[in-house]
């Protein structure tokens, strides 16, 4: 059964082209089915800090405002309660121009929506969890091979947001959620104040001053960014198969899942991300993406935290250029070696996949 109104972010029914109503309250609903059968792939920790911001999001409170510990409470109890209702559901297709679709079936839906301002997007993420959302199209441009889809303010969405996806060659980028990314990470540099490349990357914007202005320039800045990425990955995508989605597949909720998607993270990067940076001479970008090489990716790429310190210490971006190369032939053929296991094996080699990973740290 579709959301009901009362289920939907504030204001979202009344904000809405009347004959798109149906639509948002289906993505929706196929939003909160995703989140009932995926909510427990966080740990409680993480679960709570999302749910916090996913209240901000639904209830339209800025990101300046302090959250109503009562509210949240309220409003988390008769979430699980919907979610429990939910999680068997099976999800639903999206009623569109009289006709009914699979939510996968993104570029039909886009060829009807986009031309009345409205963007939709479905695809599986880590864990094998879809993200469906729905929101204003505020741009559409071919860019080489590819379409680049760019959303404004979103109307529908489940529980994590992530900024960018591709699907084929379309790539969606999501600029609200992407703005809320920057800001959460943003506050939690100022909650730690720690020096490093996150506090190098909040030099490049004037946020003392006008900190409003400041994020608007940030997420501006990192759709570039967020850009290269994802053509990274459509690039990556076309070298290995689509095995490798059958890999990820397979691997889902494992340690070598996480390796694995890092493994294509880092061949992305080396094809697009970092050579883009770097020829647009982009400092603010170049700072915050290695702010952000953390946790499995940086465990897998150590070498290139001293590609780092070298290119602050000379200023010279060949530090950084002269190790994409062979870094670029390490990754894929990484990558082609463990869809060889894979084909040989099938999802019994898991343990020979993290330590193959494991033995071709970089």
């Amino acid at each position: 059964m579709p959301a009901s109104e009362k289920d939907l972010p504030t204001g979202a029914s009344r904000d809405i082209d009347t004959s798109l109503e149906p639509l948002l309250s289906a993505v929706q609903t196929n939003c909160h089915i995703s989140d009932a059968r995926h909510a427990g792939d966080y740990t409680m920790c993480v679960y709570l800090l999302k749910m916090r911001e996913y209240y901000r999001w639904e209830v339209g409170e800025p990101f300046s405002a302090a959250l109503p510990h009562a509210d949240i409470s309220a409003w988390l109890t008769d979430r699980e309660r919907l979610w429990e209702r939910l999680e068997s559901e099976s999800y639903i297709d999206l009623p569109v121009s009289g006709e009914q679709h699979d939510p996968y079936a993104v570029d039909n839906i886009n060829k009807a929506i986009n031309g009345k301002g409205w963007v939709y997007s479905g695809g599986i993420g880590r864990n094998a969890k879809p993200h469906f959302f729905l929101g204003r199209l505020k741009k559409s441009v071919t860019h080489n091979d590819y379409q680049l889809l760019v959303s404004g303010r979103e109307y529908a969405r489940d529980l994590t947001a992530p900024p960018a996806m591709s699907l084929g060659k379309t790539i969606f980028i999501r600029r609200e959620s992407l703005k809320r990314m920057l800001w959460e990470k943003i506050e939690e540099w100022q909650w730690a104040k720690g020096q490093g490349a996150m506090s190098r990357t909040i030099a490049c914007y004037d946020f003392e001053n006008d900190s409003a202005q400041a994020l608007d320039d940030i997420t501006d800045n990192e759709m570039n960014s967020t850009l290269l990425h994802e053509i990274g990955e459509i690039q990556a995508r076309e070298h290995l198969g689509s095995l490798w989605e059958e890999l990820l597949l397979e691997l889902t909720h494992s340690r070598a899942e996480i390796m694995v998607r890092a493994v294509r993270d880092h061949l992305a990067d080396t094809l697009s991300t970092l050579p883009g940076l770097i020829e647009n001479s982009n400092t603010a970008s170049l700072h915050f993406y290695f702010a952000n090489l953390k946790g499995m990716r940086r465990e897998l790429w150590p070498s290139l935290l001293g590609a780092y310190d070298n290119w602050l210490q000379t200023g010279d971006t060949d530090a950084l250029q002269k190790p994409l190369e062979n870094s670029k032939i390490h990754w894929l053929e990484l990558a082609r070696s463990l869809l060889d296991l894979y084909g040989s094996h099938g999802g019994h080699c898991v343990k020979d996949m993290e330590s193959l990973i494991q033995k071709n740290r970089l």
